[in-house]
């Protein structure tokens, strides 16, 4: 039985409660991995993938995890998240059935895998929360490794609050200073390069992160031998370990089932990062994976009987069990009871979890059974009858799919028949009742929508006056973040060469000398974590701007900003906001890497973000200056030969505003609308104006000005209303941006109707940019060729007054 003991003999003294409190959590942990398992085997789930193995890591690693610290983890982190209170019993069981339900599945409301955990940043109106009230969890996603990169920037949030500590008044609560920012990793993952980047990172900045690699000895079927040098992280990892005067990190190891020894090195471990800021990894070695790595397959295929064996033996939770009975915390029976009441509880939550979710289908269930049953009673039915819907009710693994399905189905039968007219009717509109909620469910929160949304900020011109001077487009963005960094204390970027040289294109010109290196900071090259640092300080308050020096050098980054930053908004259902602004320079330079223009890549792929496109500087700024003033994240593609073009200063640089999704138009036409962006709109300018002087063709030249969001307000279809005619020119591939934009017009706008002419598009070649003015002339879209294409498309509607040329 329980025997009286207050303290146990470890150096980092554990209560007797505690440790039974502990072991009741690891229990727990892996009942809810066994049950999870046998749910998707058994057809009510459809995938599931657990923290089985880890869990002692996991409990000690949470004593060490303190309110307003951030945990960057991934799918294994379950009996953390519990041990912590960010995850009761019933939401594991709903995450893997895919509720929707948020009160009952607040982490992935059915839009992300089982074990993908989440703590709400923001509030209903867009408001930062009180972070350091509470335990904070980034939105967990799958790809491997992904989690590494924002980590940097969470951590890097405290280290700015201890070196400039004027600016906590300005985070609303949120950042002190002392909170260290947890990483996990599967050891397989660190052989993945955003492992070693961030690592590589964090030495050099000297930020508050702990990294645990939980090492089981295989990456799904591949052992560490094949992974790892060494075949061990830790060794690899031996020329980061800080030395005297220098930078780097600190290196922990410790065998994943050695309770009390685990407690102690994560207390001393984070304990002095917190101290001290200098990161450091812990590696858990000898860990085990009971079910293997997920419900996809077995480890039985590709582990021998000796390891299976020695995985029996030592798995994390019977030495805990042993360790308690050696020390004498607790005898058999005790332990007994303790897991017996792990199982029940399980069991208990899963039965909970899974009568909730089924519920969720008993409104519309008994909605659409009566309006089957009137149908079949007023005409004969082969299929769609009741008793084939009763069918899909009772089986295993109810779908809302399924409901709809069959009552579309049913729909479809009884069209026309006019003796069920009034009938199909109710069920027309069942059939409406269910896609506005599944819509809701499933097809919303893609970008914000309260009153944070950037779509809310109203247009405000540029203006002008006496004093307004033609100078370099630079000087222009330069002297708009002058002002913005003035006005907004939570404003930071960093890149390459952002700091100290002002960005190669010195539209950061003078900014770190007047508002500091931490404000305005150079990067290595490594854009991946440059992002990484973005999404993390954005999600604990900041307004970062995160530099990547080229747009040909973002997809160093893609999958940050495609599987994280894009989807974090959708991911969430809203609960989470990272308002990262990233800033590159792109499309008209010299040669394969440095001019070119990937739109259809990030359009594919950055749903989620605004994607701006300017045309010159001053436009650039506007975005800038819109962009702060809303949550969204966005892409802002400055056009590379604009900084040393002459533009005007505007009068009021800082407070204009361009409205996103609003084209403008640059010159006004009647015969022919042109479509494009970026620096593009200039060649069309030209191309407008030779046209009209040399053959009396009017053109309607648009500057669409934002890809994401596009032409909200349809003003490119009142222009084809006048002109009948349109061309599409950008200098992506053929089929990128060109395809997008006509898709959107055409089809969305509708504007297919008011064509007297077949549409048309000008694109740059199918290979990537030549080097040079001439490979730029010949690879890209240019004056002559819009020239030749107008023409043409005038010569189809009239060949008698425009004959070839």
């Amino acid at each position: 039985m329980f025997l009286e003991k207050e303290k146990l003999g470890t150096t980092h003294k554990i209560t007797t409660e505690e440790a039974l409190h502990d072991y009741y959590i690891v229990c727990l942990s892996r009942q809810l991995s066994l049950l999870g398992r046998r749910e998707v085997h058994i057809g009510r789930a459809h995938f599931g993938i657990f923290g089985d193995g880890k869990e002692v890591a996991q409990i000690a690693m949470a004593k060490a995890f303190k309110k307003g610290d951030w945990r960057s983890g991934y799918y294994r982190d379950q009996t953390f998240m519990l041990a912590k209170g960010l995850l009761q019993p019933e939401e594991f069981f709903s995450m893997i059935y895919g509720e929707i339900d948020e009160a009952k599945n607040p982490s992935t409301v059915g839009r992300n895998f089982n074990n993908h955990f989440s703590t709400q940043n923001i509030d209903e109106n867009g408001e930062i929360k009180n972070l350091l009230e509470k335990y904070n969890s980034a939105s967990d996603i799958s790809s491997t490794g992904g989690q590494m990169p924002r980590l940097l920037g969470l951590a890097q949030a405290s280290k700015f609050a201890r070196q400039k500590p004027e600016i906590l008044k300005h985070l609303k609560n949120n950042v002190k200073g002392n909170e260290v920012a947890f990483g996990t990793i599967g050891d397989a993952s660190t052989s993945e390069g955003v492992f070693w980047e961030t690592i590589n990172a964090a030495g050099v900045m000297q930020v508050p992160m702990v990294a645990t690699v939980y090492d089981d000895g295989y990456g799904i079927s591949v052992p560490t031998e094949l992974q790892t040098t060494k075949a061990s992280i830790s060794k690899a990892l031996r020329g980061f370990q800080k030395e005297e005067n220098s930078n780097g990190i600190e290196i922990y190891t410790c065998q994943g089932w050695d309770y009390p020894a685990l407690v102690a090195m994560y207390q001393t471990g984070v304990g002095r990062t917190r101290e001290t800021h200098i990161p450091a990894v812990f590696h858990i070695q000898e860990l085990t994976q009971p079910q293997g790595h997920s419900t996809s397959g077995s480890h039985e295929r590709y582990k021998t009987d000796e390891r299976l064996a020695w995985e029996k033996q030592f798995d994390c939770n019977i030495q805990m069990r042993n360790w308690l009975l050696e020390n004498e915390i607790a005898d058999n029976e005790m332990l007994d009871e303790i897991e017996k009441n792990a199982i029940q509880r399980a069991k208990e939550a899963r039965k909970n979890a899974w009568s909730h979710f089924i519920g969720g289908y008993k409104n519309e269930q008994d909605e659409l059974k009566p309006i089957i049953d009137k149908i079949e009673n007023k005409i004969p039915l082969q299929s769609y009858r009741l008793q084939d819907f009763v069918k899909i009710t009772q089986k295993p693994f109810p779908t809302r799919r399924s409901y709809l399905s069959f009552a579309k189905g049913l729909s479809l039968r009884i069209h026309h028949n006019k003796k069920v007219e009034k009938e199909r009717a109710e069920l027309k509109a069942w059939i409406k009742r269910f896609e506005t909620q599944t819509n809701n469910a499933y097809n919303t929160n893609l970008y914000r929508s309260g009153n944070d949304s950037t779509l809310n900020v109203k247009g405000v011109p540029a203006e002008y006056d006496e004093n307004s001077t033609d100078v370099n487009g630079s000087e222009i963005i330069s002297a708009n973040f002058d002002y913005l960094f003035e006005k907004y204390p939570t404003l930071i970027t960093f890149g390459q060469d952002t700091g100290k040289m002002g960005d190669v294109n010195q539209g950061m010109k003078g900014m770190q000398k007047k508002y500091g290196v931490e404000r305005v900071s150079d990067a290595g090259i490594r854009e991946a974590t440059i992002l990484g640092q973005g999404i993390g300080l954005a999600l604990r308050g900041f307004r970062p701007i995160a530099e990547i020096q080229y747009l040909d050098y973002l997809i160093y980054a893609q999958s940050q900003l495609s599987d994280d930053l894009s989807t974090m908004q959708y991911r969430t259902k809203g609960k989470q906001a990272a308002p990262v602004i990233v800033r590159t320079r792109g499309h008209q330079l010299q040669g394969i890497w440095h001019a070119g223009s990937p739109m259809q890549m990030l359009l594919g792929s950055m749903r989620g973000m605004y994607l701006c496109v300017p045309r010159n500087m001053t436009q650039a700024a506007g975005f800038y200056n819109t962009l702060l003033q809303g949550n969204d994240p966005a892409l802002v593609i400055e056009p590379l030969k604009g900084y040393n073009v002459k533009e005007k200063m505007p009068a009021n640089i800082g407070k204009y505003n361009i409205a996103l999704g609003v084209p403008e138009i640059l010159r006004e036409g009647s015969d022919v609308t042109v479509v494009t962006y970026g620096w593009n709109s200039h060649h069309a300018v030209k191309a407008a104006r030779l046209l009209q002087s040399s053959k009396g063709i009017s053109v309607e030249v648009i500057d669409v000005q934002t890809l994401l969001p596009f032409d909200i307000n349809h003003s490119i279809l009142e222009s084809i209303k006048k002109t009948n005619k349109v061309i599409f020119m950008d200098e992506d591939v053929p089929g990128g941006a060109t395809a997008y934009m006509m898709q959107k017009v055409l089809v969305e706008q509708k504007a297919f109707y008011y064509l007297d002419a077949a549409p048309r598009t000008l694109s740059a070649m199918e290979h990537r940019p030549a080097y040079g003015i001439d490979g730029e002339y010949f690879s890209k879209p240019n004056v002559e060729k819009l020239y030749r294409s107008v023409y043409e498309i005038m010569g189809e509607v009239n060949e008698k007054k425009f004959p070839r040329l």
